[in-house]
């Protein structure tokens, strides 16, 4: 499951014609002051809806989201029910796998990621469905083969009861490969505006202080199809250089970093090297040269470097992919108790 939520962070480039629809679930036990459910949705990596178990009902969370449900009341309704039915079935499941692995207290996670991705030049679908508990893969469908895979031998029951229903596989097959990608298609289309803009970002050199890496840091850009690097002579340049992971801010668009360490950087190569911000679909690298004259720092001014919003995306990160659940599930009779 580690793997399934670097997914929403990770840098990656690739064609916009490509499309998500991501759902997340989240039980916890032991967390005091806490839900012990929460449910969330997104597309292409924007959040779209949420519920917990304390409000009891699933808000939409974009504009474009509101107007579908305006235009399909009967839309949040559903997902309302499912995000009430998962809470309790995912609070059995917790009980279920604390009794079987002998834990009687501290903190546990059970996590679920499915959704799909649907090419809309090609067509192709993918699905998946996993699940992780602490922080560990558990069990995930291979939807090839129509079984479960266990990675480890405390899931290997949950599997084998699984892998004999083949009713509910079938369902799977179905729902990933059909019903998945025709609402993700439906998304899309009432989000296109949205989810189909190219958003060029601000771009800064930032230094807490002289002896500190320069970190070049991009944020307001969209899509989340980007990449950045450190150039030195007109090459790409990897030695002393950290890349950042893409972040979400809260305003729909992405962030991300790439740090420079420049204690051996002498200072007759500053002028040789440069930090690259590439976006899919925008034809034009944006290029900042290494230059002490516009690095942003905190030397002798605390509220030079920008450090909210960075910390602000990832403080909304770590609530994403600790957090965050998927409101937007199947039938009921899908879940089963692990």
């Amino acid at each position: 499951m580690k793997e399934a939520f670097v997914l929403l962070v990770l840098c990656h480039f690739a064609s916009t014609v490509k499309h998500s629809l991501k759902y997340f679930l989240t039980a916890s036990s032991g967390v005091p002051d806490f839900p012990e459910f929460i449910g969330a949705a997104t597309v292409d990596d924007i959040q779209v809806g949420y519920c917990d178990s304390n409000i009891k009902t699933a808000k939409p969370k974009q504009d474009w989201m509101r107007k579908l449900i305006k235009d399909d009341a009967q839309h949040l309704e559903w997902y309302a029910q499912k995000c009430l039915g998962n809470k309790e079935v995912f609070r059995a499941n917790i009980d279920s796998l604390k009794q079987r692995l002998n834990q009687t207290g501290g903190v546990h996670i059970l996590q679920r990621m499915n959704g799909c991705e649907w090419d809309d030049e090609t067509g192709e679908v993918i699905g998946f469905n996993q699940y992780g508990y602490d922080g560990e893969d558990f069990i995930a469908l291979d939807l090839q083969t129509l079984t479960w895979i266990a990675p480890t031998p405390e899931a290997f029951s949950t599997k084998l009861r699984w892998d004999a229903e083949r009713a509910r596989l079938e369902y799977n097959k179905n729902y990933y490969i059909h019903k998945c990608p025709d609402w993700l298609k439906k998304y899309v289309h009432y989000g296109r505006s949205f989810l189909q803009r190219t958003d060029r970002p601000k771009v800064s050199l930032l230094q807490k202080s002289p002896s500190s890496p320069v970190t070049c840091h991009a944020t307001g850009f969209y899509p989340n199809a980007a990449m950045m690097f450190w150039r030195k002579g007109g090459e790409e340049h990897h030695e002393g250089v950290t890349l950042g992971e893409i972040l979400p801010n809260n305003d729909g668009s992405f962030q991300t970093s790439a740090e420079l360490y420049i204690s051996s950087v002498t200072p007759e190569d500053w002028s040789r090297y440069e930090c690259v911000f590439r976006l899919s679909g925008v034809k034009d690298d944006i290029v900042t040269k290494l230059d002490k004259a516009v690095i942003r720092t905190n030397e002798g001014s605390p509220s030079a470097f920008p450090a909210g919003p960075v910390l602000g995306a990832v403080a909304g990160l770590l609530l994403l992919v600790v957090c965050i659940s998927g409101l937007f599930m199947w039938r009921r009779n899908n879940n089963r108790v692990l």
